[in-house]
């Protein structure tokens, strides 16, 4: 009688389970048309994601600003020219930006225009978001400068704050490209 209840309740759970196998959600032509879009979508985003970590790796590429503001609370800048960029290859900064001197007013704009071979503690490190990317230089004077990256991969954005002991700190909003 045991044998017998143990063979029949293991075939009701065979049954149940090519039943729950064989089931199949029927979608209508939207709904599959639906499906198949976010799936396209999500590829599309990894596939950005996946190409923005290897430009950051790569350490071949190019901060494009379009933003700028002394921080704590400066005015919000727009930087409409092209020309101004950081890019970086080879263990060289290439800088072209504008930047904003002074620690108490009156503050003035001036140009930071360098190639710089000698960056000091480029560190490059993974966070939730993208990745952090610092180095700091002497922009042949007397004092520091450190570049801080905030690289956000899934939308390709990125903030750049330069800090001096100096002045207060100035932080640019922009995008980062491949630098061919």
């Amino acid at each position: 009688m045991k044998k017998t209840v143990i063979f029949v309740v293991g075939l009701l759970l065979c049954a149940a389970a090519v039943t729950v196998i064989g089931q199949r959600k029927m979608l209508s032509p939207k709904e599959e048309r639906r499906e198949i879009r976010e799936k396209r979508r999500a590829e599309r985003i990894a596939n950005f994601e996946k190409t923005m970590d290897s430009i950051v790796l790569s350490r071949n590429f190019q901060f494009n600003p379009q933003t700028m503001q002394r921080e704590p609370a400066g005015p919000l800048r727009q930087i409409m020219n092209p020309e101004f960029n950081v890019g970086i290859w080879d263990g060289t900064a290439d800088i072209c930006l504008p930047y904003i001197k002074g620690y108490v007013p009156p503050y003035y704009m001036t140009i930071i225009n360098y190639t710089v071979n000698d960056l000091q503690g480029y560190l490059t490190e993974q966070t939730h978001e993208g990745w952090m990317v610092t180095f700091s230089t002497s922009l042949f004077s007397a004092s520091t400068y450190t570049f801080t990256f905030e690289i956000f991969s899934r939308t390709g954005g990125a903030t750049l704050t330069i800090t001096n002991p100096w002045y207060n700190p100035v932080q640019y909003s922009g995008s980062i490209s491949q630098l061919y």
